[in-house]
């Protein structure tokens, strides 16, 4: 399995406010520590922007880069989202995968408006256009589904996989939270699965997301997620119908982390991350996969 890492696991994001920012240096040495050998990039300004400084040090921690989330607005009629991406996919070297999410233009995940007809089909038709013009450069889009951005629930997931053609980063735990079945869609929807990133989740936590009980902030911060393996969503499962399909793509390790302090040497977010890699090196393939 060609498994990554992800900055977020470290509870580096780019909501503003969002918790203790870890170095660069440390996440970076950490990844390495629990084996991994690839990693997404994080928010703005945590890698250096120049692609090939960028490069050099993940390689100086022996990473590769497998791409980057990149959230934009793409709702709305009078705000082109070209030139935020161009300027996004600057530092992308030779990673391969744009992670795109629709975005609310608010700040955090906690909240989104409704959208009209008419900023849906504005929002479809742009997904299109970053997925063309990525594609330009050799990189391909994935759109994203996310809490508290426009596209989260699985009505909006069909929205987009009938109105336009850009493929999907199959999100584990932000579909189970926004209300969708992951396995149904790694079944269901495969050969529209480009990315994987993969995040067991306390569907009980969840639940009180979705009913409006508590923010999406409040839910991460309070354990929301759990290594894989830990929670209520179907990894196993996942992982066996996307292998039957075919998926030749990354799993990224994600599991979003508020942290309120820098965690002592060799503590906190690191021994998640550990967990959760075991979890999945223990899915040899589809033939070990117990009741598969």
């Amino acid at each position: 399995m060609r498994i990554a890492g992800a900055p977020i696991s470290w509870g580096v994001c780019e909501v503003p406010g969002w918790g203790h920012q870890m170095s660069p240096g440390r996440v970076l040495a950490e990844m390495r520590d629990a084996g991994l050998t690839a990693t997404e990039f994080g928010p703005d300004g945590f890698l250096p922007a120049d692609p090939v400084e960028r490069e050099a040090l993940l390689a100086s921690y022996g990473l590769t880069a497998v791409g980057g989330f990149v959230p934009v607005v793409l709702h709305e009629p009078e705000r082109d989202p070209i030139p935020e991406v161009e300027r996004a996919l600057r530092g992308f070297g030779g990673a391969p995968m744009l992670v795109l999410a629709a975005v609310t233009g608010r700040d955090g995940y906690d909240e989104r408006p409704a959208l009209s007809a008419g900023n849906w089909t504005t929002l479809l038709a742009n997904l299109d256009r970053i997925a063309a013009y990525a594609a330009g450069s050799g990189i391909r889009t994935a759109l994203h589904p996310h809490v508290g951005t426009i596209v989260e629930g699985p009505g909006e997931v069909d929205r987009v996989l009938s109105g336009c053609g850009v493929p999907l980063c199959l999100d584990t735990g932000h579909l189970l939270i926004g209300g969708a079945d992951p396995l149904a869609l790694a079944r269901s929807a495969a050969d529209r699965v480009a990315h994987v990133h993969l995040k067991d989740v306390d569907a009980t936590a969840a639940d009180r997301v979705r009913a409006g009980r508590v923010t999406y902030t409040e839910a991460v911060r309070d354990g929301l997620y759990r290594p894989l393996g830990a929670g209520d969503v179907d990894t196993a499962g996942i992982v066996t119908a996307l292998d039957q399909a075919g998926y030749q793509g990354w799993y990224v390790l994600e599991q979003d982390t508020i942290l309120a302090a820098d965690p002592p040497p060799g503590g906190g977010p690191v021994a998640a991350v550990r967990a959760s890699a075991a979890y999945l090196n223990g899915l040899r393939s589809v033939a070990d996969v117990p009741g598969r």
